[in-house]
């Protein structure tokens, strides 16, 4: 087979007096954004390297074209095909979605109250048909029930187009408004709506209110972010009483906020925004909850009086190293999230006594605990409360708050079958470079041996505070069953530990990450869990990064690494103001162009600054044509420069979809095609075929 070749056309960058050169910097387009709205513009060259790309990895693959069918089989048959939601109970109605054997997308259902009488009102099924890429932004039924207003977007680069329709004939009552987010507002009185306009640069600058019946050329501007860093989106309040606009970047936050009776909306600020400061807002029972961490690293709970917001008391304190997380609220309870030591935790608070005690759902060390409401009415002291965990499928329960009666009303059907005792999960912690201590979850069948010779699956991600998540899946399972233990490794960067751990993994720090998943590498050989060169490293987006760097660091430890939609040229797009997201990320891995120090410290890591003449892992590298956060010429340009550079002879895979997003193709199949190819590329390079 015929290796594809990328041509060189050389390129001398500059910048703070330090010059480099950079050999495939000519395909990223000067119009990059419209090729992402509109393939047909992208560079005839670029597209055939692209498809020359695909069908070599194609091919170098067609010895696993039968496993990814047996495990597309056996993933898609640990589905229960059909199947529906709990219903929520709103005003006038029930509402719930289902899903069906025959589909790919939910559909949405309602029955009024006192009725037995089930109208289908999206079918995503029928609204995909015949498009090569369907993704749905919201869907959004106004409060008097009779509008259906809904967004979409049809090539996976996040422009959404919003479409309002009349519930009763189905028909398009409103001008289509596009280059949207996607997300839909309805006023209280169901006279107009609210959405936020995306820039030229693919950010949420400028929320409108549409009057209904009226041209979207009259819409009115009712705010305007004018910080680049800062994007915007609107909201309401629990109590029905206040619109919320939140704007913010990763580190800081402000809020607006106007009442229900304004008839123009004049939006006033809730508390001006300083650097490094994130807060939220909610309206209940006359006060406005604040959740922030202004004088409290890990977060506090506060409120005020509605007609008093100079005046904050502290309602639930800041604790050291411990996350106090998200709330929320009923007419008699508070019932909110923590962190602690890595695992998350539940608490219900009476509003009354102010007295609070832990909800516990399952003894298991390791879950990921949940809440939601059952109906919009908050006289209740019922809730559900859920939990599911690596080895554990989702389950939820209705919940008594007073009589603490705990009632099973759904848990995820494995159709094919499943038996969580054949399953181990636990929690260990591996000390880092410096000392940190960082966590790892581990899952694996009870009959894996652990002495060395099975492999593992190391997933990272480490950026924005995301923290890691620990939850139940299915696919999983083919990896598992085949004796590659699943490991979670929870780096900094990510929030488990609190904000401290998030700031040790950013900025001038933000190579802690990258140490930290391969002392967690390193941690899991010398444990017995695997040895030397059987672990297989996996990371989306900014993970990719991840991948990325470790692999031209310790590539050594790795027996293959699975990339995808990653981050690699970080550096270019740091220096790249006009890109959606750069700006909006300067407080997470720092200003290049204006920061000399953040440069330096950027290209000395940057995956694609920094490949080798060296021997590299066996790589699968994943991208999308249309993505609009990690540009498809990042790990396109990376892939054919490691062609020139590695000495070895393991696989370089590279495969772009051409109809599809960040996230990937659309539909459930789709996506089960998408993790059956990685998988397959995995248990090929294990020799596990």
């Amino acid at each position: 087979m015929n290796i594809p070749k990328l041509s060189k056309k050389p390129i001398t960058k500059s910048c703070h007096g330090i010059s480099w050169e950079d050999e495939y910097a000519w395909i990223h387009q000067d119009n990059i954004l419209e090729v992402l709205k509109d393939g047909s513009k992208l560079l005839p060259e670029v597209k055939e390297y692209l498809e020359d790309e695909n069908s070599f990895t194609e091919k170098s693959l067609l010895d696993t074209k039968s496993l990814r069918k047996k495990l597309f089989r056996e993933i898609k048959g640990r589905i229960k095909l059909d199947d529906e939601s709990l219903p929520f109970k709103d005003k006038q109605y029930e509402y719930w979605t289902r899903v069906t054997k025959e589909g790919n997308y939910s559909k949405n259902l309602r029955r009024k109250i006192g009725t037995n009488k089930i109208e289908i009102y999206w079918d995503g099924d029928l609204e995909a048909k015949g498009k090569k890429f369907f993704n749905t932004g919201d869907i959004s039924v106004s409060n008097n029930d009779e509008l259906l207003g809904y967004s979409v977007d049809e090539k996976g680069s996040e422009y959404f187009t919003i479409y309002i329709r009349r519930m009763a004939d189905k028909k398009i009552v409103e001008e289509p408004i596009a280059d949207t987010t996607g997300s839909i507002t309805w006023s209280y009185d169901d006279r107009y709506f609210f959405y936020t306009k995306l820039d030229k640069f693919h950010r949420a600058k400028k929320i409108f209110r549409h009057k209904l019946n009226t041209p979207i050329t009259d819409d009115e501007l009712i705010f305007e972010e004018m910080d680049d860093r800062f994007t915007c989106s609107i909201g309401t309040s629990s109590d029905e009483k206040f619109y919320f606009i939140s704007t913010s970047e990763h580190t800081t936050s402000e809020v607006h906020f106007f009442s229900k009776d304004e008839k123009s909306p004049k939006p006033k600020i809730f508390l001006k925004r300083e650097n490094e400061i994130e807060y939220s807002l909610d309206s209940w029972n006359g006060y406005f909850w604040i959740h922030t961490n202004k004088r409290a690293k890990d977060f506090k709970i506060c409120r005020c009086k509605n007609e008093n917001i100079e005046k904050w008391e502290d309602y639930i304190p800041a604790k050291e190293e411990i996350l106090i997380g998200s709330f929320f609220l009923l007419n008699n309870w508070m019932i909110r999230a923590e962190i602690v030591d890595a695992l998350p935790k539940l608490f219900v608070r009476n509003l009354k006594t102010n007295k609070e005690e832990e909800l516990i759902i399952s003894s298991e060390e390791v879950i990921s605990p949940g809440i939601s409401l059952k109906q919009k009415d908050r006289n209740t002291d019922v809730i559900r409360i859920g939990y599911e965990s690596p080895r554990t499928p989702s389950r939820v329960y209705e919940y008594n708050i007073i009589t603490k009666e705990k009632k099973l009303v759904k848990e995820l059907e494995i159709p094919s079958g499943y038996d969580r005792e054949n399953y181990i999960t636990k929690r260990i912690n591996c000390v880092g470079h410096d000392g940190r201590k960082i966590p790892i979850t581990i899952t694996h069948h009870k009959n894996t041996k652990l002495d060395g010779s099975a492999h593992v699956l190391l997933y990272g991600y480490g950026s924005y505070g995301y923290s890691s998540p620990t939850n139940f899946s299915t696919s999983r399972l083919s990896l598992i069953e085949r004796d590659i233990i699943w490991a979670t490794a929870h780096i900094r960067g990510g929030m488990e530990r609190g904000m401290k751990y998030w700031e040790e993994g950013k900025m001038l720090n933000k190579k802690n990450t990258f140490k930290d998943y391969i002392s967690c590498a390193k941690f899991l050989i010398d444990k017995k869990f695997t040895s030397k060169g059987k672990i297989i490293g996996y990371g989306g987006s900014a993970g990719g990064l991840l991948m990325g760097v470790v692999a031209n660091e310790a590539p050594e430890l790795f027996l293959g690494m699975i990339m995808s939609v990653p981050f690699l040229d970080s550096l270019s797009t740091n220096l790249d103001h006009s890109l959606p997201l750069t700006v909006g990320e300067f407080n997470e891995f720092g200003n290049a162009k204006e920061n000399k120090d953040h440069f330096v410290y950027i290209k000395s890591y940057s995956p694609y600054e920094n490949i080798k003449k060296m021997d590299y892992p066996n790589l699968l590298v994943t991208t999308s044509l249309s993505d609009n956060r990690v540009l498809f010429d990042e790990p396109t340009k990376y892939v054919a420069k490691l062609r020139d550079f590695k000495t070895d002879k393991n696989l370089l895979l590279f495969k772009c979809e051409m109809n599809a997003g960040h996230g990937g193709r659309s539909g459930r199949d789709a996506a089960i095609e998408e993790i059956a190819f990685d998988y397959a590329f995995a248990l090929k390079i294990a020799n596990k075929i």
